[in-house]
C-alpha cells in the first residue's frame, strides 16, 4: 500500500480540493526513510480569509446549524463509518507521516478517531437546556447555542485524534469548522475532509486548510470573524494564542498544552513489574511524543534501585524499528529539528549530572530515518532541565523520594499539571495523593486511562477547557438565557 498509495496535499474549502491562493507548496517529508510523499499546500492569510467568509456564510445560512439534531447525529456517525472503512489507508498515512507504528497507527489512532465521532455525535440530541427556577407567571430558559466559526489547531503527534477531540463537539453544535493540521502531519486530516464531504456534512462547514503556524495559523487567531479558536500544542504557541484573541476579537481560545507528568511509585505498588512496564509504555509509545508522557518517574527509595532495573527489562520491549513492520512499537521520530531536540536534552542531562542507564543514542541512520532509543537518567532532581522542561521524546526522568509529602511536593513543582499517576496497595495513600496532585488527569494503579466519558485537559500552563465528555460541548457554545413574564 505504502508504494501505491495516492497521496493528497492540497487544501480543502467548499467541498473540493484546492492549492493555496499564493501557489506555494512545501514537502511532507516521511522519517521513516527520509523520502517525500507529498507538495502539501502551503496556505496564508489569503487563503484563511476565504475559508472564513465561506464557513461564515454556510454558518449564517443555516445549512448545518439549523440542520435537527438527529439528522446531524446521523450524517456524523456515517462519518465515524466511513474513518473505519478505510482505517487501513488512514493509518498508513500517519505512519508514512510521521512515523509512529502502524499496528498504533491502526489500533489505536484509527478507532479512538472514529470512537470521538461518534460518541459525540451520540450525544447530540441528548443534551437538554434547562429551566431556571423562577416565579409561578416568569419563565426562564437556559440554552446553548453554536458559536459560529471555530478554528481548530492541532498538533503532529496524534494528528487524526487530536482532531477529532476537536471537530466532533464543534460540529454536533452546529459550527462551522476550519481545521489547520500541523505542517509536520497534515496528510490524515486532507483525507479526512473528502470523507466528512461523502458522510453528508454540507460543504463549508468542515474546511481544512494545511501550513504553517506563523502564516495560516496565526491568520486564523488574529480573524475577526473567527469566534472561537481551539488549540492543542506547545506551551509557547497557545501563550500566543491567547495574546492573538486579545489583539483581534475576544474570541473563545482553548489550549491544551504541555506536560511533565510526573509517575509515582511507592514501594507497597501492588506490582512493581506490572507499574514498571507501564512506566515503560508510559515514555516510549508513540516515542515518547506524547503531552501525557510519564517523563518524570519518582520512586520511593527503598526500591528504587529494584525498579530501575525492571523499567529497564520492560523497555527491551520498546526498541526503534521499522514503522510498517507489525512487530514495531517504537517508530520514527517526526522530523529532523525534534530528534535534535532530543539528543540535545539527552546531553543536557549528562552534562547536569544525571545518570545515563538506559539507551541514549542514534540509531539505524544508515535507513534515513530519524530514530532513537528509548532513554533513562536515574539521580535526576527538579532542578534539572530533563526533570523541568517537556522534551517531547522517549526520555525518562527518575527521581527518588522518602515520603508521600516529598512526593507531592515534587510532583507539584512544576508549571504544568496535565497528567499524573499513582502506585500504591493503600488506599488512603492513593486518594490523599490522588487528591493533592494538581493535574487534570490523576489515575491510580494504572497509567494513561480513561475513554471518551471522561473530560481531558490541565492544570496551569498546562491550559484551559476540556476535550472529551459532554463537557467539551462548553468550548464551542454560547450560553443564552431567555426570559419570559407571563402576562
Amino acid at each position: 500500500m505504502a508504494d501505491t498509495l495516492a497521496i493528497e496535499g492540497r487544501a480543502y474549502v467548499k467541498g473540493s480540493y484546492r492549492w493555496a491562493v499564493n501557489g506555494e507548496t512545501f514537502p511532507s517529508i516521511s522519517p521513516v526513510n527520509g523520502r517525500e510523499l507529498a507538495q502539501v499546500a502551503s496556505c496564508d492569510k489569503a487563503d484563511a480569509d476565504k475559508a472564513v467568509a465561506i464557513a461564515r456564510k454556510v454558518f449564517e445560512r443555516g445549512d448545518w446549524r439549523e440542520l435537527a439534531p438527529i439528522k446531524r447525529k446521523a450524517v456524523l456517525i456515517r462519518f465515524a463509518e466511513l474513518i473505519e472503512a478505510h482505517g487501513d489507508e488512514l493509518a498508513l498515512l500517519d505512519t508514512l507521516d510521521m512515523g509512529k507504528p502502524i499496528s498504533h497507527a491502526r489500533t489505536v489512532d484509527v478507532p479512538a478517531t472514529a470512537r470521538a465521532i461518534r460518541w459525540t455525535a451520540e450525544a447530540i440530541d441528548k443534551v437538554y437546556g434547562e429551566l431556571a427556577p423562577t416565579p409561578h407567571n416568569q419563565i426562564g430558559m437556559i440554552s446553548r447555542e453554536p458559536m459560529g466559526v471555530v478554528a481548530a489547531i492541532v498538533p503532529w503527534n496524534f494528528p487524526m485524534i487530536m482532531a477529532a477531540w476537536k471537530i466532533a463537539p464543534a460540529l454536533a453544535t452546529g459550527n462551522s469548522v476550519i481545521l489547520k493540521p500541523s505542517e509536520k502531519s497534515p496528510l490524515t486530516a486532507i483525507r479526512l475532509a473528502a470523507l466528512a464531504t461523502e458522510a453528508g456534512i454540507p460543504d463549508g462547514v468542515f474546511n481544512v486548510l494545511p501550513g504553517f503556524g506563523h502564516t495560516v495559523g496565526k491568520a486564523l487567531a488574529l480573524h475577526m470573524d473567527v469566534d472561537c479558536l481551539v488549540f492543542t500544542g506547545s506551551t509557547n504557541v497557545a501563550k500566543q494564542l491567547m495574546v492573538y484573541a486579545g489583539q483581534s476579537n475576544m474570541k473563545r481560545v482553548w489550549l491544551e498544552a504541555g506536560g511533565k507528568s510526573p509517575n509515582i511509585v511507592f514501594a507497597d505498588a501492588p506490582d512493581l513489574k506490572k507499574a514498571a512496564a507501564e512506566a515503560a509504555s508510559a515514555i516510549a509509545f508513540n516515542q515518547g511524543e506524547v503531552c501525557t508522557a510519564g517523563s518524570r518517574l519518582l520512586v520511593e527509595e527503598s526500591v528504587r534501585t529494584e525498579f530501575v532495573g525492571l523499567i529497564r527489562e520492560a523497555l527491551k520491549t520498546w526498541r526503534p524499528g521499522h514503522p510498517l513492520d507489525p512487530a514495531t512499537t517504537c517508530g520514527a521520530i517526526v522530523d529532523q529539528a525534534q530528534l535534535d531536540r532530543i539528543i540535545d536534552y539527552i546531553g543536557i542531562g549528562q552534562s547536569e549530572g544525571a545518570k545515563l542507564v538506559e539507551g541514549g543514542q542514534r540509531v539505524m541512520a544508515e535507513t534515513g530515518g530519524l530514530f532513537v532509543q528509548p532513554t533513562v537518567f536515574d539521580g535526576v532532581n527538579n532542578r534539572m532541565r530533563i526533570a523541568s522542561e517537556e522534551i517531547f521524546g522517549p526520555v525518562l526522568s527518575v527521581i527518588g523520594f522518602t515520603t508521600a509529602e516529598e512526593a507531592i511536593e515534587i510532583a507539584n513543582d512544576s508549571i504544568y499539571g496535565l497528567a499524573a499517576a499513582v502506585w500504591t496497595s493503600n488506599i488512603n495513600t492513593a486518594h490523599k495523593v490522588a487528591k493533592a496532585l494538581r493535574a487534570g488527569s490523576v489515575w491510580i494503579n494504572h497509567y494513561d486511562g480513561g475513554d471518551m466519558t471522561a473530560p481531558f485537559g490541565g492544570f496551569k500552563q498546562s491550559g484551559n477547557g476540556r476535550d472529551k465528555s459532554l463537557h467539551a460541548f462548553d468550548k464551542y457554545t454560547e450560553l443564552k438565557a431567555t426570559w419570559l413574564v407571563l402576562e
